[in-house]
């Protein structure tokens, strides 16, 4: 017969353990913690919001562009319509770039959280 392992995470954080953080107010959902919170998800969706607004004032416009000239949308450049490349061709570069400067800046503002949080007064400084 097998013997059973039982399988546990890290120790968790106790109260004599912890350091004198403001991460202990986030754990405990004090109202600070709750204002924490808050702050980063608000710059979060602040973040989603301009990534998707970006995307709808480009990509959206592609169309409207095609339909008010409609001289361009029947040029062919290699045999293929200008229209076919630029919907079904360039759009996907742009989208892994949106994708790609999406989950950097995220990142960025987590990071920014978890240095507050956690006491630290350096940032990476990278401008983003």
């Amino acid at each position: 017969m097998v013997e059973r392992v039982r399988v546990t995470g890290p120790p968790r954080h106790t109260a004599a353990s912890r350091t004198a953080t403001r991460l202990g107010d986030v754990t405990e959902q004090t109202a600070l913690g709750d204002l924490y919170l808050r702050s980063l998800l608000a710059e979060q969706l602040r973040l989603a919001l301009r990534v998707i607004g970006l995307l709808v004032v480009t990509l959206g416009l592609v169309p409207l562009l095609f339909h008010l000239a409609p001289s361009l949308a029947e040029r062919q450049l290699f045999g293929v319509p200008v229209v076919w490349l630029a919907l079904g061709v360039l759009v996907y570069p742009f989208l892994l770039f949106l994708g790609w400067r999406y989950v950097r800046r995220a990142e960025r503002n987590e990071r920014v959280f978890a240095d507050l949080v956690g006491g630290h007064a350096d940032h990476d400084g990278d401008g983003d």
